[in-house]
């Protein structure tokens, strides 16, 4: 019971501090959220029931609001109304007509009696006549009154235009005399030797003519017409039927709901103060709620500035993901892939599980499932399933990625893990293959290639801004042939093999908490890169010979070991490490008190330790932040420790793990980070079995006669 309320108390002191820390900042970003959040939910796509054409409709749909659609049925009926009484447009029938001028030239050759009516005309004037003539005849049409006042109805030109209209086309007839009286006045405006015309003329009108239909003229007529007919926009009624069940879809019904969508759209009043307030009042209550759970279960993501940052970074990157992929699919033009279940959650979920971990990567993924839901233009309920699906397939199949390339395979299983959903889904639909699944296999397929591609991109931009590491960066650094692993491992030989073993301590101690064992580990490696600028004036790097620290004095030797703190940092700003692993190097020390040297100095003082200055045997700290930087500051002290002792008994081990950590307790080197008591308790039995094991007595094998 004491430990309990030990760390309860521990807990609570921790989240007191940190409640005053960047509490303007912490509000900031959740005000953010709130705010593109709020935006969100106000602008979502109004969603109707999807209809393909000529499918069986599903449901019994009904219109929701009063509104109007350009009636297409009825605006064809009523361009054919339009058109009744327009007759045919008809014309000369041009082989004919430049047959008859063929004979006309003949009779101008062969029979000279034209001349006698003519004497003063040549025969060219009666061609360069009978040419003008020909082309006024071609031009010529003819159509009933009704249809040639239509045409002056709508500003076409009439000038050619003649009332006639033939019984029979097929037969030729004379033309009336009143075509050929007006046809001649209307060429004498244009030819002077009226004597001549008239021979012309007579001669053209004793001949029958065989009339056809100018069909390119008689459809440019229509088409005018029926352009000027408006669209008929008919009327429905809010409860009205568009659509029964089972029924076939049509154009019309398409039409109707399309109409539907921009009348609710345009209902909605997206500007008015109540409208405004309902979204923003959603996405307090989300926010709201999602801060509680946070607080109860998670504390450490809404107190940390860094890891609140990064959840609404990821929160607003995936809103912005699923605003395009909708826009995309409202907006595709080919409907070659009809995507119906976009599986956008995944992309958010594989962010968090590497970033943060899967406990927030899970509530992350039901947080967003039912956002997006409720605001996408999709089928709801089955949206909101394989979502949730596909985002659990990735927290189950992600674990601890090593490599980034295992993205993939991790995006690959979560596809496999869609396929059977969207099989059920089909089954539902009384269907077991049809198009509309194949198309939901290939779209699930882009989206999860997408999402691989995205999260891969993402990951070390999100890393470098948050200063989070995720493993595969760690394993990454791991690499033996890093630069700086090989100058530890060359120039440090002995800082090289402490790093290694204290790694191995530290790996172990987080996991026994939960905490990040493999950054410990890694960390590890590099936390004394400072030692690099003065190597010999470390213990484990000296072998044999003079201790160097016998020619300073005991102040000067504290500073030689303090400054391989700030070395290693500069080293590490120089080969640019990651913000964490110099966060390690700085804290790794806290401000604990370089003891040995601190004790000599008291001594040369003659025990009088109000004559030294305590100050400047202490490392400049900051005290550990982190689970992470307070288990390494206690395994540095406790592999160094554990070099020294006489007896490796687990009795020496214990009292050795126990006194160590008190004295750092006592000397406040826990206060800014949230290890509770707990917790320190299990490091230690963790520390104690690690260091019995290392220190394990050996056999001692007799020597060969």
């Amino acid at each position: 019971m004491e430990k309990d309320t030990s760390s309860k108390e521990t807990k609570k002191s921790f989240k007191e501090r940190l409640a005053h820390n960047d509490l303007g900042l912490r509000l900031l970003v959740g005000f953010i959220l709130f705010f593109c959040l709020g935006l969100f939910l106000h602008f979502r796509e109004v969603r109707i029931e999807p209809l393909e054409l000529n499918s069986i409709a599903k449901r019994y749909i009904v219109a929701q609001v009063d509104f109007e659609f350009p009636d297409e049925e009825a605006t064809v009926i009523m361009k054919q109304e339009s058109l009744k009484g327009i007759g045919s447009i008809y014309q000369i029938e041009e082989k004919q007509l430049r047959q008859t001028r063929l004979e006309f030239e003949n009779f101008l050759v062969r029979d000279n009696s034209w001349k006698e009516s003519l004497p003063d005309t040549s025969i060219d004037t009666m061609y360069n006549i009978a040419d003008k003539f020909e082309d006024m005849l071609i031009a010529s049409r003819f159509s009933d009154a009704r249809t040639i006042q239509k045409m002056k109805t709508l500003n076409l030109s009439t000038e050619d235009y003649f009332i006639y209209t033939p019984t029979k086309t097929d037969i030729p007839t004379y033309l009336p005399q009143q075509y050929w009286y007006e046809i001649f006045e209307d060429a004498s405006s244009k030819i002077n030797n009226k004597q001549q015309l008239n021979y012309v003329v007579n001669f053209f009108s004793e001949r029958e003519w065989s009339l056809t239909e100018d069909i390119s003229s008689t459809r440019k007529l229509r088409k005018k017409i029926t352009d000027t007919v408006p669209v008929r926009y008919t009327k429905i009624k809010a409860g009205s039927r568009i659509i029964g069940q089972t029924e076939k879809v049509t154009p019309r019904h398409l039409l109707m709901m399309q109409s539907m969508k921009k009348a609710l759209n345009e209902s909605r009043q997206l500007w008015a103060p109540l409208t405004l307030l309902s979204s923003f009042m959603l996405s307090f209550i989300f926010i709201g709620l999602s801060a509680l759970y946070f607080k109860h279960n998670q504390p450490e993501i809404i107190y940390s500035l860094q890891k609140l940052s990064l959840m609404t970074c990821i929160v607003i990157l995936t809103l912005v993901f699923a605003k395009v992929t909708e826009y995309i699919i409202l907006k595709n033009p080919s409907d070659l892939i009809d995507t119906r279940y976009p599986l956008i959650i995944p992309f958010a979920t594989m962010l968090v599980c590497n970033l943060l971990n899967s406990r927030t990567a899970l509530f992350a993924a039901c947080f967003l499932s039912i956002i997006l839901s409720v605001t996408l233009a999709v089928d709801h309920d089955r949206f909101l399933i394989i979502n949730l699906v596909t985002s659990l397939t990735v927290i189950i199949t992600t674990g601890s990625l090593r490599k980034r390339k295992e993205v993939f395979g991790v995006f690959a299983k979560t596809y496999l893990s869609a396929i059977p959903v969207l099989f059920v889904f089909n089954f539902g639909e009384n269907s077991l293959w049809n198009p509309a699944l194949a198309s939901d296999f290939l779209s699930s397929f882009i989206f999860m290639l997408t999402s691989a591609i995205l999260v891969v991109g993402l990951l070390p931009i999100l890393e470098s801004l948050f200063h989070i590491m995720t493993d595969m960066t760690l394993m990454e650094f791991m690499d033996p042939n890093n630069e700086l692993l090989q100058r530890l491992a060359i120039e440090v030989p002995g800082t090289y093999q402490h790093c290694l073993v204290l790694g191995n301590l530290a790996e172990a101690a987080a996991q026994a908490i939960g905490a990040n064992g493999l950054f410990c580990r890694v960390a590890c490696l590099y936390h004394d890169i400072g030692k690099l600028n003065n190597p010999h004036f470390f213990t484990e790097n000296q072998q044999g010979g003079v201790n160097i620290h016998q020619l300073l004095t005991p102040q000067e030797s504290a500073q030689v070991i303090i400054s391989h703190v700030r070395d290693g940092e500069m080293l590490a700003r120089k080969y640019r490490l990651p913000q964490p692993f110099i966060d390690i190097i700085l804290q790794h020390h806290g401000t604990t008190l370089v003891f040995y040297f601190y004790a000599k100095e008291v001594e040369l003082k003659g025990g009088k330790k109000e004559e030294v200055d305590e100050k400047l045997f202490r490392y400049p700290g900051p005290k550990p932040h982190s689970k992470e930087s307070a288990i390494i500051m206690i395994c540095d002290t406790l592999e160094a420790a554990s070099r020294s002792l006489e007896e490796t008994s687990e009795e020496a081990l214990t009292e050795m793990v126990n006194r160590l950590v008190r004295e750092r307790s006592e000397d406040g080197q826990f206060d800014e980070c949230n290890l509770t008591f707990e917790e320190l308790g299990i490091i230690k039995k963790t520390l104690i079995k690690t260091l019995s094991v290392s220190h394990h007595v050996r056999v001692k094998y007799p020597k060969k006669a």
